[in-house]
């Protein structure tokens, strides 16, 4: 099974809510989630990398929360709905954001050549975890939570004052746990890609 066919399966078996089905072919039809990269250089940056994270994500959550200790000492306990909400969507900012182009490096006889990558260019600047929320909520609710976890995926690796971060990880367990998740599919999932 592809991951593209990963991902549908996991969406369409575990988000059900009014809007899901419109947001689902807005994914598959008119954006290039499924082609698009996860990054420009970094994790994911590859055609199709943005849905592989995102599923890797998924798993990476779907994990964490399994974790008797999570479950039993935490009390973090959430449905499978929001679980998939959280993770395969956290990064619908990165959609339509990464074209294709070039950089030159040196190959292994020293000698510079082009190699394809891709450039960042955001054509709707509304920043990261909130333009996420931003996109869906044009199609389906989010409960307080979920919009939460989504708009602080980022956890203490962005660009917010820490105390603010802390406080909305605190507040919101669903963000840390799904920031986590995001952080060892990035970091260590898809470190070598």
């Amino acid at each position: 099974m592809s991951t593209k066919d990963e991902f549908i399966s996991l969406y369409r078996e575990n988000i059900t809510r009014e809007g899901s089905e419109a947001l689902l072919d807005y994914l598959e039809h008119k954006s290039d989630f499924f082609t698009a990269p996860a990054s420009a250089r970094y994790h994911g940056s590859y055609a199709g990398g943005l849905c592989d994270h995102s599923v890797n994500v998924y798993h990476c959550l779907v994990d964490y929360l399994a974790r008797p200790r999570v479950q039993e000492l935490y009390g973090l306990q959430y449905s499978n709905e929001s679980v998939a909400i959280v993770s395969l969507l956290h990064d619908l900012c990165k959609i339509g954001c990464y074209k294709p182009s070039t950089r030159n490096v040196k190959g292994p006889d020293g000698k510079w050549q082009s190699v394809p990558t891709f450039t960042f260019d955001d054509p709707l600047p509304y920043g990261h975890g909130e333009k996420s929320v931003y996109i869906i909520s044009g199609f389906l609710r989010l409960s307080r939570e979920e919009a939460m976890a989504i708009r602080w995926h980022m956890g203490f690796s962005g660009t917010e004052d820490s105390r603010t971060v802390g406080q909305a990880l605190s507040q919101y367990p669903l963000a840390f746990a799904l920031a986590t998740a995001d952080m060892e599919a990035s970091y260590f999932l898809e470190k070598g890609e």
